[in-house]
Protein backbone atom coordinates (compact mmCIF):
# COMPACT_ATOMS: atom_id res chain seq x y z
CA UNK A 1 0.00 0.00 0.00
CA UNK A 2 1.67 3.27 -1.10
CA UNK A 3 1.70 6.64 0.59
CA UNK A 4 0.87 9.89 -1.24
CA UNK A 5 3.80 12.33 -1.40
CA UNK A 6 3.89 15.98 -2.44
CA UNK A 7 7.01 18.14 -2.63
CA UNK A 8 6.00 21.78 -2.97
CA UNK A 9 8.25 24.82 -3.28
CA UNK A 10 7.15 28.44 -3.07
CA UNK A 11 6.46 28.64 -6.79
CA UNK A 12 5.41 25.15 -7.94
CA UNK A 13 4.61 21.54 -7.20
CA UNK A 14 7.93 19.75 -7.70
CA UNK A 15 6.64 16.20 -7.21
CA UNK A 16 3.29 14.56 -6.64
CA UNK A 17 2.66 10.83 -6.60
CA UNK A 18 2.20 7.57 -4.73
CA UNK A 19 5.44 6.15 -3.30
CA UNK A 20 6.58 3.29 -1.09
CA UNK A 21 8.90 5.35 1.13
CA UNK A 22 10.19 8.88 1.71
CA UNK A 23 13.49 9.87 3.34
CA UNK A 24 13.76 13.43 4.68
CA UNK A 25 16.47 15.70 6.11
CA UNK A 26 14.81 16.75 9.37
CA UNK A 27 16.33 19.37 11.66
CA UNK A 28 16.44 16.75 14.43
CA UNK A 29 17.88 14.09 12.09
CA UNK A 30 17.02 12.14 8.97
CA UNK A 31 13.55 10.60 8.88
CA UNK A 32 12.27 7.57 6.99
CA UNK A 33 8.53 7.56 6.27
CA UNK A 34 6.51 4.49 5.28
CA UNK A 35 2.74 4.09 4.77
CA UNK A 36 0.71 4.24 8.00
CA UNK A 37 3.35 6.40 9.74
CA UNK A 38 2.24 8.23 12.86
CA UNK A 39 1.32 11.88 12.33
CA UNK A 40 4.34 14.20 12.56
CA UNK A 41 5.02 17.87 11.91
CA UNK A 42 8.74 18.67 11.60
CA UNK A 43 11.17 21.28 10.33
CA UNK A 44 13.47 20.46 7.43
CA UNK A 45 17.12 21.43 7.03
CA UNK A 46 18.99 21.88 3.77
CA UNK A 47 19.36 18.42 2.27
CA UNK A 48 18.11 15.76 -0.11
CA UNK A 49 14.68 14.11 -0.07
CA UNK A 50 14.41 10.71 -1.69
CA UNK A 51 11.16 9.08 -2.74
CA UNK A 52 11.13 5.43 -3.68
CA UNK A 53 8.69 3.26 -5.56
CA UNK A 54 9.11 -0.39 -6.47
CA UNK A 55 10.71 0.55 -9.79
CA UNK A 56 12.63 3.80 -9.20
CA UNK A 57 14.05 6.32 -6.76
CA UNK A 58 13.92 10.08 -7.28
CA UNK A 59 15.92 12.74 -5.45
CA UNK A 60 15.04 16.36 -4.64
CA UNK A 61 17.04 19.10 -2.97
CA UNK A 62 15.22 21.11 -0.30
CA UNK A 63 16.44 24.32 1.27
CA UNK A 64 14.57 24.15 4.55
CA UNK A 65 10.84 24.11 5.14
CA UNK A 66 8.36 21.89 6.97
CA UNK A 67 6.93 18.42 6.50
CA UNK A 68 3.54 17.16 7.58
CA UNK A 69 3.20 13.40 7.80
CA UNK A 70 -0.16 11.66 8.01
CA UNK A 71 -0.70 7.88 7.81
CA UNK A 72 -1.62 8.16 4.12
CA UNK A 73 0.19 11.34 2.99
CA UNK A 74 3.50 13.21 3.25
CA UNK A 75 3.41 16.92 2.40
CA UNK A 76 6.75 18.72 2.09
CA UNK A 77 6.50 22.51 1.99
CA UNK A 78 10.03 23.59 1.10
CA UNK A 79 11.46 27.09 1.02
CA UNK A 80 13.10 25.95 -2.24
CA UNK A 81 12.99 22.53 -3.90
CA UNK A 82 14.28 21.03 -7.12
CA UNK A 83 14.48 17.62 -8.75
CA UNK A 84 18.15 16.64 -8.86
CA UNK A 85 17.79 15.67 -12.53
CA UNK A 86 16.71 19.25 -13.34
CA UNK A 87 19.71 20.97 -11.73
CA UNK A 88 21.71 23.06 -14.18
CA UNK A 89 25.27 22.48 -12.94
CA UNK A 90 26.75 25.44 -14.82
CA UNK A 91 24.12 27.78 -13.38
CA UNK A 92 24.73 26.41 -9.87
CA UNK A 93 28.50 26.91 -10.29
CA UNK A 94 27.94 30.53 -11.32
CA UNK A 95 25.62 31.10 -8.37
CA UNK A 96 28.23 29.70 -6.00
CA UNK A 97 30.94 31.94 -7.46
CA UNK A 98 28.69 34.99 -7.14
CA UNK A 99 27.94 34.09 -3.52
CA UNK A 100 31.64 33.57 -2.75
CA UNK A 101 32.48 36.99 -4.19
CA UNK A 102 29.64 38.65 -2.30
CA UNK A 103 30.77 37.05 0.97
CA UNK A 104 34.25 38.54 0.59
CA UNK A 105 32.79 42.00 -0.05
CA UNK A 106 30.14 42.00 2.69
CA UNK A 107 31.02 42.68 6.35
CA UNK A 108 30.67 39.55 8.48
CA UNK A 109 28.18 41.08 10.86
CA UNK A 110 24.93 39.15 11.24
CA UNK A 111 23.08 41.42 8.83
CA UNK A 112 20.19 40.21 6.72
CA UNK A 113 22.26 40.69 3.58
CA UNK A 114 25.15 38.60 4.90
CA UNK A 115 22.79 35.83 6.07
CA UNK A 116 21.04 35.80 2.68
CA UNK A 117 24.39 35.44 0.92
CA UNK A 118 25.34 32.57 3.25
CA UNK A 119 22.02 30.84 2.48
CA UNK A 120 22.63 31.27 -1.27
CA UNK A 121 26.06 29.71 -0.85
CA UNK A 122 24.66 26.76 1.11
CA UNK A 123 21.94 26.20 -1.49
CA UNK A 124 24.42 26.32 -4.39
CA UNK A 125 26.71 23.83 -2.64
CA UNK A 126 23.75 21.55 -1.88
CA UNK A 127 22.58 21.62 -5.51
CA UNK A 128 26.07 20.88 -6.87
CA UNK A 129 26.77 18.09 -4.37
CA UNK A 130 23.37 16.46 -4.96
CA UNK A 131 23.67 16.61 -8.74
CA UNK A 132 27.11 15.04 -8.70
CA UNK A 133 26.29 12.41 -6.09
CA UNK A 134 22.85 11.25 -7.13
CA UNK A 135 23.18 11.51 -10.91
CA UNK A 136 26.31 9.33 -10.75
CA UNK A 137 24.67 6.94 -8.29
CA UNK A 138 21.69 6.41 -10.57
CA UNK A 139 23.88 5.86 -13.66
CA UNK A 140 25.84 3.15 -11.82
CA UNK A 141 22.75 1.08 -11.03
Amino acid sequence: MPIRCEVVSQDRIVFQGDVDSVNLPGVEGDMGILPNHSPVLALLRFGVVSVRTKTEEQFFTVAGGVVEVQPDQVTILADAAENVDEIDIQRAELARKRAEEALTKTPQAQTDEYLAIQAAMRRSNLRLDAARRFRVQRKNR
